[in-house]
């Protein structure tokens, strides 16, 4: 075992810091460590492979460590997605190419310092979320042995687990991100749809598929999925971030839940599930029960329906052989050829639908939380029934992309077994920040160990990297919490941050005729700290939020007392004749307060 097992990615950030001259030699020990029999792996990176990565990095790593988030850092790839110079297999050895070049997303990876160790197995085909489906072998689970890792994803997921790389990559079209994470005790974050390029990945169904990020800690899997991300325009699925979405949940989120789970006579899964809901309450969270056949009848139209015709597109002349492929897979990849365009058109009609309601019905709550898998299987099991224990897995995963969602898969309350059993935060597409946030909050109460490694986690832990999507904007009257125009901000998803004050340079005006009453902040030499809230207001929002702004105040740029720099509201001097100076209050509540209070 390497002296890095277990390691987050603060971990190797800190290590490099310190050692950067010695970077090459601890990813050739690292590298040493790991074997060709274990079948997570289907290539390990050769030396000279490994070296041609770094060398580079260390001139860069000079010139700007700054450049570099992610300098040194080890991950894997699930070997549907292209590495340069690498076979990629599909777990299918007949399909077996050396790519060309990197797959964007791990290109975009390399570009931020992250180094490759090798490609994993998965699901022939990423068909199947059980990692049994693969002439390399099965991946077992790293808890129990006997029972299966999850797919997909399944190799990505075990070496997240064990701890042998920092994150990894896998897809996610019909859960293969999420059930490998919730088998395996890690964090399995499925991006919304066009955010990660699917340029350079073997396809499952073009129209749902996505690379997904696992990682011990959340804050590890949305830095590598923002480090990854990016508007490729080779993608002709890819697209930019409107940037429409909060910036965080709720502190006290109302989250809907299914009314009646089903978890198929798994009394332990349901158990772990009830622990889930109580550690939510006990957040601040609300449950809400919602009716979800809804979500049901989306999620069987993946496989049960002309969905799957996309799955045969995509293998296209592979099932021309079929003693070469996997015999589950190629039942399930050859029924698409019995469905006609009619049916497909009538299939994306009737997704449409679903989709709508489903959206109508999220947008009453903060998000939905589902367990991440109902049940699980041992391999053996596995063997007898294949097709339909499978399908139990996906029943709160095969909606999420048809339904144009995204979705966090978090560690949970263990089973009474000893086997992992998580949830999945689930919202709409471009949520994915927010819920990370709510993520890392469960994580920090839950504090559970990491993965596999047994290790703790770790009590002080990094931000999520700035959001260029939102503009923090510190507000000083109307627009406080609880006040008259404390809606305008609310109704476009701005998110409140915290309290804090300006710089010693400004005095606090009640303004004259305002309805409602405003004050006015102006900057001065002889000032004193004033009591603001700060605001994160979605990009696309703040616009439309500087538009209702009335004249003599506006828009600019405060500064607060830690030295911070922020948009904020200022006010016209020429309006202060006729204003009431209320430095000495400290802010405007206080002033109000003092007005309501009775004289004697």
């Amino acid at each position: 075992m390497a002296l890095t097992t277990g390691f987050t990615l603060n971990d190797w950030q800190q290590h490099h810091q310190q050692h950067p001259q010695d970077v090459l030699a601890t990813l050739e020990s690292l590298l040493s460590t790991l074997s060709a029999e274990d079948n997570a792996w289907i290539y390990l990176a050769t030396p000279a492979q490994l070296r041609a990565q770094i060398e580079p990095l260390l001139a860069a790593w000079q010139q700007n460590p700054a450049s570099l988030p992610l300098f040194g850092v080890p991950f894997a790839v699930k070997d549907n997605i292209d590495v340069a110079g690498w076979p990629t297999t599909a777990a299918c050895p007949a399909l077996t190419y050396l790519a060309d070049a990197d797959a964007t997303a791990v290109a975009n990876l390399k570009a931020a310092g992250a180094v490759v160790l090798g490609k994993t197995n998965l699901d022939q085909y990423a068909t199947g979320l059980v990692g049994t489906r693969s002439p390399f072998g099965a991946v077992k689970n790293t808890f129990n042995p006997d029972y299966v890792s999850g797919g997909s994803s399944s190799g990505s997921a075990s070496v997240t687990a064990r701890g042998l790389v920092c994150f990894a990559l896998g897809t996610d079209t019909a859960g293969s991100g999420r059930v490998p994470a919730g088998f395996n005790n890690i964090v399995g974050l499925k991006p919304t749809k066009g955010w990660l390029s699917a340029t350079g990945v073997v396809p499952a169904c073009r129209l749902n598929d996505t690379i997904s990020v696992f990682a011990l800690t959340v804050e590890d899997a949305f830095l590598a999925t923002t480090c990854a991300g990016g508007y490729d325009a080779s993608d002709a699925y890819s697209r930019v971030n409107p940037g429409l979405a909060p910036a965080a949940l709720s502190t006290a989120p109302r989250l809907a839940i299914p009314a009646h789970p089903t978890f198929f006579g798994d009394t332990q899964a349901e158990a772990a599930w009830e622990k889930s809901l109580v550690a939510l309450q006990a957040m601040g969270a609300t449950l809400h029960p919602i009716d979800f056949s809804l979500f049901h009848q989306l999620a069987e139209q993946l496989y049960y329906g002309p969905w799957v015709a996309e799955r045969t597109a995509a293998v296209g002349q592979m099932l021309d052989r079929k003693d070469e492929m996997d015999p589950v897979v190629y039942g399930i990849v050859a029924n698409g050829k019995n469905y006609s365009a009619v049916d497909a058109y009538k299939a994306e009609y009737l997704r449409a639908e679903l989709s709508r309601q489903i959206q109508q019905t999220l947008s009453q709550f903060d998000a939905l939380v589902v367990p991440t898998s109902p049940t699980i299987h041992t391999l053996e099991e596995m063997k007898e029934e294949p097709v339909r224990y499978n399908s139990q897995f996906g029943t709160y995963t095969n909606f999420t992309n048809l339904a144009d969602l995204s979705a966090l898969a978090l560690p949970g309350p263990f089973r009474e077994d000893g086997l992992p059993a998580g949830i999945t935060l689930i919202a709409p597409a471009w949520y994915d920040r927010a819920l990370a946030t709510l993520g890392q909050k469960w994580q920090a109460q839950l504090a559970l160990t990491l993965g596999a490694t047994g290790k703790a986690l770790p009590a002080i832990r990094p931000a999520l990297p700035a959001s260029a999507l939102h503009v923090q904007v510190a507000v000083v009257g109307a627009h406080l919490t609880g006040m008259p125009l404390n809606h305008q901000l609310t109704s476009r998803n701005a998110v409140l941050v915290e309290e804090t004050k300006t710089a010693p340079c400004y005095r606090l005006y009640a303004l004259a005729n305002t309805t409602p009453a405003k004050p006015g902040l102006v900057k001065s030499r002889d000032g004193a700290p004033v009591i603001v809230e700060l605001w994160d207001v979605p990009l696309a929002r703040f616009g439309e939020f500087v538009a209702e702004i009335p004249a003599p105040l506006g828009i600019g740029t405060l500064e607060l007392i830690d030295g911070r720099q922020v948009k904020g509201f200022i006010c016209e001097p020429a309006v202060l004749a006729h204003a009431t100076d209320i430095t000495e209050f400290g802010g405007w509540r206080n002033w109000l307060a003092r007005k309501e209070t009775p004289h004697v």
